[in-house]
């Protein structure tokens, strides 16, 4: 499998992608679940929304918050959440209640989108254990980072993923069963490669059990302060998004992204990419017949892609 990178622009990057399904995001995309967003809820406490959602912050220290990277990771996808935990203050408290860091399966330098270089805080074998891990968009994930991934989660409040993360967070195999969301580009890809996850199109964030997935780019900010809200309460979060100068509510309604609740629809005039449902160019691009009918592709790699399974991905299209 190639590296599967995702950046907020270029079809070549789309192209290195396909085969893992990490589709490229080249427009901002919000997400929300099936699920109205819970009420205001207390520290410790059930929320007024009965479902026992909210997280309990320790008496004294700081939350240890994991920022898990690897090439082509999406700079909007971590550094979002990033400047939404840092930017929390707890009215008395001196210390801010999380402590970031960035992980990755060696301390050598990766490339962010756009070409930012990172040098990780950490690497697998020398991070300290987390309370929540963000997992943005990035290359393909190694068996030693999928391992711990797993090992980590057993431990975490929240392990969650932005865009396109959720397929490194479902290669691991914990998001089987259950419900998910991804970025809008990749529902087709993420439905036909994880059958077994129960996926929700046009949710700005979905959240089953320890386990969060964000829409694609700006909705990781609102997931983050969902995040927040469940540790420190509505009026925190409200201050911090304040304080931010953000605008968005998704992070208050998880159903805000109904926009992308429907699927695109091909046409002769604007012909879409069946794997990564990207406009494309039928007079410069690879195609293929299926059933009588002429489908478009990005690149060679999604047409093999979609040779190889054809009908998943006409179904899941529907």
């Amino acid at each position: 499998m190639n590296k599967g990178t995702t950046t907020l622009r270029g079809k070549e990057l789309l192209r290195r992608s396909a085969e893992f399904g990490l589709i490229a995001a080249i427009a901002f995309s919000v997400c929300a679940s099936s699920d109205p967003a819970g009420a205001t809820s207390t520290p410790g406490g059930s929320g007024q929304n009965g479902k026992g959602d909210s997280l309990t912050p320790p008496a004294q220290g700081t939350i240890p918050i994991a920022f898990l990277l690897s090439e082509g990771a999406v700079m909007i996808d971590f550094s979002g959440p990033w400047e939404v935990f840092q930017d929390v203050m707890i009215p008395g408290r001196a210390d801010p209640p999380f402590r970031l860091y960035t992980v990755a399966e060696m301390n050598h330098p990766i490339h962010a989108s756009g070409g930012m270089t990172i040098i990780p805080d950490y690497n697998l074998e020398n991070a300290p254990a987390p309370k929540v891990i963000v997992i943005p968009a990035q290359s393909e994930p190694t068996a030693a980072v999928l391992d711990w991934i797993r090992k980590s989660t057993k431990n975490t409040d929240v392990t969650m993923s932005v865009c396109t993360g959720a397929f490194v967070l479902a290669t691991t195999g914990l998001l089987s069963g259950k419900a998910a969301t991804t970025y809008h580009g990749a529902f087709v890809t993420f439905a036909t490669q994880f059958p077994d996850i129960h996926l929700k199109r046009g949710a700005r964030f979905v959240e089953d059990g320890n386990l969060a997935t964000a829409g694609g780019l700006s909705s990781g900010i609102d997931l983050a302060l969902r995040v927040v809200e469940r540790y420190y309460g509505r009026e925190v979060a409200q201050k911090t998004a304040y304080n931010l100068e953000y605008q968005g509510q998704g992070w208050m309604d998880r159903n805000s992204n109904q926009i992308y609740a429907s699927t695109l629809v091909s046409t002769a005039e604007h012909p879409l990419c069946p794997v990564c449902q990207m406009e494309v160019d039928p007079a410069t691009t690879p195609k293929s017949f299926f059933k009588g009918k002429t489908y478009y592709f990005c690149s060679q790699d999604d047409k093999k892609t979609f040779d190889a399974t054809p009908d998943k991905f006409v179904d899941a299209a529907k």
